[in-house]
């Protein structure tokens, strides 16, 4: 069994056929992806910038990631929700294009990341009990930003590959 015979069983699931060809579904769920994105990545920016001692610097850490931390789990789980049912209903496409893998592999690198700064983010008051911000903190503030960076532009990409044929030429895109 191949990737792409996998890919094309998944999206061939009955209410995922139905997303791909509807003319209102799948964009629905396209914009409330893009809208988590964006109430996501804010919230991630706010954080990450105070870790950085960049922004908010009259209110403790603490507060600033337990305050934004129940809206990012919101924004979060409706974001990955909406960007699997896009995924796998064009699984057969997406399969195929590296941006897409890139964005699966910065994803699981942003697990990564968390569990390694799993301190910086679960005790913040350790942060603000310090006379600087700790350059660990101050890590995962920047790398967390490079990886959520990465992942909007792959995301971005993906919509501009197109696959070259078995000539080795571009694939004209079909707009029905």
């Amino acid at each position: 069994m191949t990737l792409q015979s996998i890919a094309h069983a998944i999206q061939s699931v009955g209410f995922l056929t139905d997303i791909r060809e509807s003319a209102l579904v799948y964009p629905v769920i396209m914009a409330t992806h893009l809208t988590c994105i964006a109430v996501f990545g804010g919230l991630i920016l706010i954080t990450h910038l105070r870790l950085l001692g960049l922004m908010m610097k009259n209110y403790p850490v603490a507060d600033v990631i337990r305050q934004l931390r129940p809206w990012k789990w919101l924004g979060f789980i409706i974001m990955v929700t909406m960007g699997l049912l896009l995924g796998t209903s064009e699984a057969e496409k997406y399969s195929t294009n590296p941006y897409f893998w890139i964005k699966i592999s910065l994803l699981f690198l942003v697990a990564v990341h968390a569990l390694v700064f799993w301190s910086v983010y679960h005790n913040p008051e350790e942060i603000d009990r310090a006379p600087m911000i700790p350059a660990r903190a101050k890590a995962a503030g920047l790398l967390s930003l490079v990886l959520w960076m990465g992942i909007v532009c792959a995301g971005r990409w993906i919509g501009y590959y197109e696959p070259k044929d078995k000539n080795n030429t571009r694939q004209a895109v079909v707009i029905p």
